[in-house]
């Protein structure tokens, strides 16, 4: 009774291994599933090969460099790191890297934009100010950098002047 137990035990430890190996191999035939998910003829062969191996003693290891020296690098999910397999290691790595590449260049191309506005509008301040005409797109500029700034200005300006005018008028 007990070796019927350990058979049924060495048999569930055998197909847990297998899957746990099947899971990190990929099928030559489909290339994106692993064998466990693959049906095709050469994932069921490679994962009764799997099961065959462990069932003579092998380890995992011993299995996964059989598979990888008889189908190459590519059959395993994680291939070890070399120089023929630096940059499928790397590329992530060098996405991220691109990412934030771009990232940084916009903001300062958005950055040098701003800081060039601001001093676009001081040096039209300071143009208005010695009185030089500013042209429409200037005037445009210099609304949008001082917009709501200028608007409450002039608004309490209008203000302040209707105030003296009515004093005036009153005093008068």
């Amino acid at each position: 009774m007990e070796s019927k137990e350990d058979e049924v035990k060495k048999e569930r430890v055998v197909e847990a291994r297998a899957r746990n190996i099947s899971h990190n191999v990929r099928c030559t035939e489909c290339g994106s599933q692993s064998i466990e998910d693959s049906q095709a003829d050469v994932a069921i062969l490679l994962r009764k090969l799997i099961r065959d191996e462990i069932r003579s003693g092998k380890s995992d290891k011993e299995i996964y460099k059989k598979l990888e020296d008889d189908f190459g690098e590519t059959v395993l999910y994680a291939p070890k790191f070399d120089m023929q397999t630096a940059a499928l290691w790397l590329s992530p790595i060098m996405d991220n890297v691109k990412q934030l590449l771009v990232a940084g260049a916009a903001g300062g191309i958005w950055a040098y934009k701003r800081y060039r506005q601001k001093t676009n509008v001081h040096i039209m301040a300071l143009n208005l100010v010695r009185g030089v005409p500013l042209t429409p797109k200037e005037k445009e500029t210099m609304l949008e950098a001082v917009g709501d700034d200028i608007k409450r200005y002039a608004l309490f300006s209008r203000l302040v002047l209707r105030k003296r005018h009515w004093h005036s008028t009153e005093l008068a």
